[in-house]
């Protein structure tokens, strides 16, 4: 029976790594499997070009904690496949996460070696969550981090997201909440907006056209079922003449007509001026085809009144991971006291110890640095925000961080976090983090 599932709807205990459980097996092994310890999931940089990430997929990731479970098939799939012990075996069947959980919430800005995950709880426990947790973290924040950009480049226009058939599936749904909570104003993902409450949008592709004997007959299919207020592609054939039959069968009550290929910027502005001179000033202007944050960026100067973007957004726009790794920081000493660990090899450099976090912020509200404290809180100063909240205490969520609910507040929380930042968030081209990470 698959009782151990997560938000997606299915189980979360085999999205893990081989040789988490070996870790585990030996850990038990040699009496270590029980100690104290705290992980941290972090990015040591940004992808290049990138000046900033957005934090994203905690939602999911904390329900998923929650129902982590391995059930008999679980147990009886790893014993046959030989993966670990009888006796390993035996400490699975009996797994519940019982530790706490910190992090920066969802829709906020992050920055290399912010912490962006802090996880306490025994060995055992916080080593075999490491897959899944980078897993869910580095999709979903690439994903938003890309979509912040996108939003940004257009200045206020809406976003939609349209990409699912671009990704796996469950991967779509994930995608379209986490280019919510950066700022999408839609979803073309049924899925995504029933599991997260999210606004879906869609009317009709070429092929309705194309099944149609003439654009005329389609047209008047999509406006009889749909209603005059829906949007039509009119690029299917010649788009002038679509735009005419499309206002000669809807007249001034044609919600929107749709641009998916050619010239998107001069294709705009004709339609623009053909619409207005028909008597249509109030019918939008949609456009479509794979669209990035550049070519977003260039369409602002077209009036085009939407964007629906697909196949850069579920695929990070050239980042499709964040860049996040999950490490030991800290564990219990001979004594209980928590002793600060890290690993020294090139390139690969952490810093131990539990961190805390707060973004200084300047007399005009906009942020300075990242300041982080190692077994310390930094000092706030007059200007200074704390960043970690806390989503789980002894293995129980805390109310509002996960459902709905929260991927509201979270979009809500990333526009106030690019209120913060600097002005140089908007610039498309290679540079150094908006702000600096620095140590207290």
């Amino acid at each position: 029976m698959d009782t151990s599932a997560g938000p997606d709807g299915h189980r979360t205990s085999l999205f893990t790594d081989h040789y988490e459980l070996t870790m585990f097996q030996a850990a038990l092994h040699s009496g270590a499997a029980h100690r104290r310890s705290v992980f941290q999931a972090f990015a040591r940089g940004l992808p290049a070009g990138r000046r900033y990430g957005i934090v994203a997929g905690t939602g999911r990731l904390l329900e998923g904690i929650a129902d982590f479970r391995f059930e008999q098939d679980d147990i009886e799939y790893l014993a046959g496949a030989g993966v670990v012990g009888a006796d390993t075996l035996d400490q699975l069947a009996d797994f519940r996460f019982s530790g706490n959980i910190w992090g920066y919430p969802e829709g906020e800005a992050y920055f290399p070696h912010s912490p962006v995950l802090m996880v306490e709880s025994t060995f055992a426990e916080a080593c075999v969550l490491e897959t899944y947790v980078l897993s869910v973290l580095n999709h979903d924040s690439a994903i938003a981090s890309a979509a912040s950009r996108m939003t940004r480049a257009a200045g206020g226009r809406p976003c939609l997201e349209m990409g699912s058939r671009r990704t796996h599936e469950e991967a779509a749904a994930a995608a379209a909440r986490a280019a919510v909570i950066a700022g999408f104003a839609g979803t073309s993902n049924l899925a995504a907006g029933r599991r997260y409450g999210l606004r879906t949008v869609g009317t009709a592709a070429h092929a309705f056209t194309l099944l149609h004997d003439s654009e005329r007959d389609a047209f008047a299919a999509q406006l009889a079922s749909l209603g005059p207020g829906t949007t039509l592609l009119v690029d299917t054939y010649d788009v002038e003449a679509a735009v005419r039959t499309a206002v000669d069968l809807a007249g001034d009550r044609l919600g929107a007509i749709r641009l998916d290929s050619g010239d998107l910027v001069a294709q705009a502005r004709w339609v623009r001026e053909l619409l207005d001179s028909l008597g249509n000033a109030e019918t939008r202007i949609v456009v479509t085809s794979d669209l990035d944050e550049f070519s977003v960026a260039a369409l602002r100067s077209a009036p085009a009144d939407s964007y629906g973007i697909g196949t850069a957004l579920v695929t990070g726009s050239g980042a499709p991971t964040a860049g996040m790794v999950y490490k030991l920081v800290s564990r219990a000493g001979d004594f209980g006291e928590l002793v600060d660990v890290a690993k020294t090899s090139a390139d690969k450099i952490n810093v131990g110890g539990r961190k805390y976090a707060v973004r200084r912020l300047d007399d005009h509200g906009t942020a300075t640095h990242e300041v982080l404290g190692v077994g310390h809180p930094p000092t706030a100063g007059r200007n200074g925000r704390p960043l970690l909240q806390q989503f789980m205490r002894d293995g129980e969520l805390l109310p509002g961080w996960t459902g709905p609910e929260a991927v509201a507040r979270a979009r809500e929380r990333h526009m106030a976090s690019m209120a913060e930042l600097p002005r140089v968030v908007d610039r498309l081209q290679p540079g150094e983090p908006a702000i600096p990470t620095v140590y207290e």
